[in-house]
């Protein structure tokens, strides 16, 4: 078995297979450690989901990829950075000596026939194997189109410290969570910022945190606005960014135009991972894989997803306490097809990591 990616995703379904006693499995990452997406993150972000040591009274910390560990308790912070998390994901991959293969970019994924395994072609060479988990991280592949003149931009992902470009007032394209990331982190650096978006993420309320702004970030923006310094533009749509006597000129819908001296800031999310196996997963809208009630593709038997791409129906598990109570739901399908015993994922049930019924996530559950 092929698991690309180690990430959370990828090391927290390498535990679940850990626990099942499956132990002929690899774990491809292209980078030199794992992590690699978490060490990419602007050195001021922080997880918007809490983390607790909290585990002693049967309630798994948010962050936590697996049971009895807590991201709390092993780098010691409530909001983590991307370098501590990667912390605690290397002491994840340490504990349970996790068959982790670093600098492995996988280049090709195919499969001949339904009962042929599948041919992963990677930098290192061919591997073939029954099931492939494709467990591959978001930051790494940023969302950068949409309107002319995109390429003028620096996308979030792109920035290593936001201190860096603190040097003059930034036009923000993208007022969800890595939008406002952005303008509250200049904000602390004393500098300005216009945040634009047509969707005003900032005025929704709703019951599904993976379609709002988290409190965490919403008790950092109220602050940034009040001090005058993040200015918040509802209902503008941006259509093209131009160059404008060696600064940038920003072209609104409505017919507006806003020049600006330095680069403006995309924060229009990320396409994911998973797109590079298009013909290997039908699609919605051209965005989400389809998968069956088990998280595998439905067109090509074997091929499982995990991580924060995964859909059901309108279900939306981007965080890691959502897709980590699939973990199980994969795992129990690969073991049954290898007809090794399931009975560990009862410890999985008890504490809230296999999510299988998904009838009670309806607008008043948190999952």
């Amino acid at each position: 078995m092929v698991i690309v990616g180690a990430g959370a995703a990828g090391l927290g379904f390498g535990v679940t297979l850990r626990h099942l006693g499956i132990d002929n499995f690899a774990i491809l990452e292209r980078g030199d450690t794992v992590g690699a997406s978490f060490l990419r993150w602007p050195r001021q972000t922080r997880f918007i989901t809490p983390s607790f040591t909290s585990n002693q009274f049967g309630l798994l910390d948010l962050n936590a990829i697996c049971l009895e560990t807590s991201p709390a308790f092993s780098v010691g912070a409530e909001h983590p950075s991307g370098v501590e998390y990667a912390a605690y994901l290397d002491g994840v991959a340490d504990h349970f000596e996790l068959p982790v293969v670093a600098e492995t970019d996988v280049l090709s994924i195919t499969k001949e026939a339904q009962r042929k395994p599948f041919r992963v072609e990677t930098n290192r060479g061919e591997v073939h194997a029954r099931f492939v988990v494709w467990a591959g991280g978001e930051m790494q592949y940023p969302r950068t189109g949409g309107f002319e003149g995109s390429e003028l931009c620096v996308h979030y992902s792109d920035v290593a410290s936001w201190d860096d470009l603190a040097n003059a007032e930034r036009h923000i394209i993208g007022g969800a969570e890595s939008g406002i990331d952005a303008a509250v982190a200049l904000a602390a650096a004393g500098q300005r910022s216009v945040v634009f978006d047509r969707e005003e993420p900032w005025n929704q309320r709703g019951s599904d945190p993976s379609q709002l702004l988290s409190p965490f970030t919403h008790a950092r923006l109220n602050p940034a606005v009040d001090s005058g310094r993040v200015t918040l533009r509802g209902g503008c749509v941006v259509t093209g960014v131009h160059r404008n006597h060696g600064g940038y000129r920003l072209a609104l819908e409505d017919g507006d135009v806003i020049d600006c001296a330095e680069q403006p800031i995309l924060a229009t999310g990320f396409v994911g991972s998973a797109t590079h196996l298009r013909p290997l997963f039908d699609w919605r809208d051209e965005v989400y894989p389809l998968l069956t009630e088990n998280d595998e593709s439905t067109v090509t038997k074997g091929l499982f997803l995990v991580g924060p791409q995964v859909r059901q129906d309108d279900l939306i598990f981007c965080f890691i306490y959502k897709f980590r109570q699939r973990f199980a739901v994969v795992a129990n399908q690969i073991a049954r097809r290898l007809q090794v015993s399931t009975k560990p994922l009862k410890w999985y049930r008890q504490h809230g990591m296999y999510l299988d019924d998904l009838s009670c996530c309806e607008d008043a559950c948190a999952c």
